[in-house]
């Protein structure tokens, strides 16, 4: 289906001149199967050559084209010594060095006698200027196929800068001239180019300038990849608007059974997303809602009753979790609750099997199961609803779209609700929602204190273990996290099995270990010792992130905390403070610091307010690092960088919604151009929905 304007760039990398199936296997590794990829692997810095300088003056390191003729080869006295190849010219002496070439080829590229143009990185060794693997070995009359300034590229191993240079200009041959799909008041504006001449122009830079991100072929180009992503998001919310909803209103006969039962009052930002959850649901349109909310904000609760409105209606909810920890965490918050008021809850998760299992889906399948909570296991095609109302989906950065749809299809004009206890900058929800509708829990529940962040050096670690030792004494338990499982040579951390050995000859048989190699079974029980105060340490990988709530925890030690982002140091300190006692968390640091980690550093002791650390985190690191982009469901951009061009999204968003409302069938000029751009960047899915809406 894809137009057949953009076959050649969507053809696969071998296809282009010198890239055979042992180098296609690692440009597919750095830049994707096909051609398009290498367009979109962009220049990251300069290269200037030096053109002809005396060799005697050509100071080490520098990078140089010389005119030199060739003068003997030097074979090596022993293995594993290099091939020389001795040159000169009138201004000096340089050897050009290899190591295990083919002699043959390299006695007929450089025969004695001959002048040769060479050209590479030089450094003296023993006082001779030595010019290792040039990078272009040419004849005299070819001189200018060599450039003054070259763009270099990130590589992979395996991979030389000249074969990414020869494979980006093939690709370049092959880019097409392609339909505007810019409004042309929008392209006027801005002064942008065309799309062959920007995507030239970004490979073709002339100074370290046109590098920057607010040129205009750059901006043109993000923009281009920013449309295309709202314009998919745009449709997929216009073929959602045409499904039917089915209203869904609350009688207020169960909700008001388990607000009596709550041990605290809501908050105002909780009974706020409550009566929108609810005004959308009542809706004939299908709701598709963002639950923000930060670290013990008390989403859940907000889900238990957006839950409890479709079971009102006479329907189903399901809650949807990311892992098995948080998938039974929500149940035991919900479960005794739910029970008190009358209801059945129950839980499915992959490690559910046999009759339980059995149980579980004759329930849910004949609607004596009004309400679940699970892991993946309930996007499963054997699992079938009754009359699923609701899917609720928690840690939705977690799970891709396709987990979302598969979950709200199991029913009839189901509402969907997501949720992320990471916040995410206003920049990025519109890039990975487009227009969906967003609430936001800004408060604590009352009682929760603040939490008492320091930053101390990691030859300190004794001392911290001795602070922990009068900490336990009082009562409290401690969290102490570690970014590794298992020595790695190439990172030297303390691997969290190690860290469990030292603290076991302080705390004994009271400190446990949790990470994700340990069997789920074996990790849950560790855990559940935790929590009923068997172990008063709890020694952890990242696996602690979410969902584990033990209110006795008042002490988060996280150690090289300069290697973590700044959204996962705030979700980890949000395990402590959940109870009324005083919380601390200590963030351990290798020293010396860089800059970005003093400032990430700063901005925890500063500020227990996730939105603006999250927002801090898109400026110190960018988006594609901020939540993991390849396993979080969010857009993965090329060459838009969302920090830099935020304003950028904005235009895109209005821009697709103005363009969608004239042609909602893209058949107009422009829509077509616009089918081409959905296409370049692979929304090929998206473009379906057209057709099957």
């Amino acid at each position: 289906m894809r137009p057949q304007i953009l076959y050649p760039l969507f053809a696969s990398v071998t296809s282009l001149p010198g890239i055979g199936p042992r180098l296609g296997k690692l440009f597919e590794k750095l830049t994707g199967p096909s051609v398009v990829g290498l367009l979109w692997h962009l220049p990251t810095g300069m290269l200037e050559r030096q053109q002809e300088p005396p060799i005697d003056t050509v100071v080490d390191g520098a990078t140089v084209t010389l005119k030199v003729q060739v003068t003997i080869h030097l074979a090596p006295l022993r293995p594993r010594q290099p091939y020389r190849v001795s040159c000169v010219n009138d201004t000096g002496a340089v050897d050009l060095v290899f190591f295990n070439p083919r002699v043959e080829y390299l006695t007929n590229l450089l025969p004695p006698g001959e002048w040769r143009v060479v050209s590479g990185r030089v450094e003296r060794y023993a006082g001779t200027l030595n010019m290792v693997h040039p990078d272009y070995i040419l004849p005299p009359e070819r001189m200018a196929e060599i450039k003054k300034l070259e763009p270099t590229y990130g590589l992979t191993a395996g991979l030389t800068p000249r074969m990414v240079l020869k494979a980006v200009a093939a690709a370049l041959e092959r880019a097409p001239e392609l339909p505007e799909w810019i409004d042309a008041h929008v392209m006027k504006r801005h002064q942008w180019p065309k799309w062959k001449p920007a995507i030239e122009a970004v490979h073709h830079p002339r100074s370290g300038a046109d590098l920057g991100t607010d040129t205009p072929a750059r901006q043109r180009l993000a923009y281009d990849e920013v449309l295309a992503a709202q314009v998919a998001l745009a449709l997929v919310r216009q073929h959602n608007r045409r499904l039917a909803g089915r209203p869904c209103v609350a009688t207020g006969a169960l909700t008001s059974r388990v607000k009596a039962r709550l041990p605290y009052d809501l908050t105002a930002s909780q009974r706020q997303a409550i009566e929108e959850i609810a005004a959308d649901m009542a809706s004939p349109q299908r709701m598709l809602r963002l639950l923000q909310g930060d670290v013990g904000s008390g989403k859940t609760v907000v889900a238990l009753f957006a839950m409890l409105i479709a079971a009102e209606a006479g329907g189903q909810a399901a809650l949807l979790a990311p892992t098995d920890i948080l998938a039974r965490q929500h149940f035991a918050t919900l479960e005794p609750m739910l029970r008190a008021a009358g209801l059945r809850l129950e839980l499915l998760t992959g490690r559910d099997k046999g009759k339980n299992r059995d149980r579980i889906l004759e329930g849910l399948a004949s609607g004596d199961v009004p309400l679940v909570v699970g892991t993946h296991a309930l996007v499963q095609e054997s699992i079938v609803f009754q009359d699923l109302r609701l899917a609720v989906v928690d840690e939705q950065h977690r799970f891709g779209v396709q987990q979302r749809v598969a979950l709200s299809e199991k029913g009839k004009g189901v509402d969907l609700l997501v949720m992320t206890a990471t916040p995410i900058p206003r920049t990025l929800t519109l890039t990975a929602y487009g227009d969906i509708d967003v609430s936001r829990l800004t408060e604590k529940p009352p009682g929760r204190q603040p939490i008492d962040t320091r930053t101390i050096p990691l030859d300190r670690l004794e001392e911290v273990a001795g602070g922990l030792k009068r900490a336990i004494a009082q009562g409290n338990r401690v969290y102490w996290v570690c970014p590794l499982v298992e020595e790695s040579e190439v990172i030297d951390l303390a691997a969290a099995s190690e860290r469990h050995d030292m603290l076991k000859t302080v705390f004994g048989l009271r400190a446990g270990l949790v990470h994700g190699q340990m069997k789920a079974a074996e990790r849950d029980k560790t855990m559940a010792m935790f929590q009923a105060g068997e172990l008063d340490i709890l020694v952890a990988t990242t696996v602690i992130e979410v969902g584990v709530d033990v209110p006795q925890a008042t002490v988060m030690v996280i150690e090289h905390a300069e290697r973590f982002g700044l959204a996962q140091l705030h979700q980890l300190r949000g395990r402590v403070g959940r109870g009324s006692g005083k919380s601390s968390c200590i963030l351990l640091y290798q020293t010396p610091l860089s800059e970005a980690a003093k400032a990430r550093l700063n901005i925890m002791r500063e500020t227990e307010d996730g939105f603006r650390i999250a927002e801090e985190d898109l400026r110190l690191r960018g988006a594609g690092e901020l939540l993991g982009t390849r396993q979080s469901g969010m857009p993965e951009f090329h060459l838009a960088d969302l920090a830099a061009h935020a304003d950028l999204i904005q235009i895109a968003r209005d821009d697709a919604r103005l363009l969608l409302e004239m042609d909602p069938e893209l058949v107009s000029e422009r829509g077509l151009a616009i089918r081409v751009l959905l296409y370049l960047f692979e929304k090929d899915a998206v473009v379906k929905t057209i057709r099957s809406g």
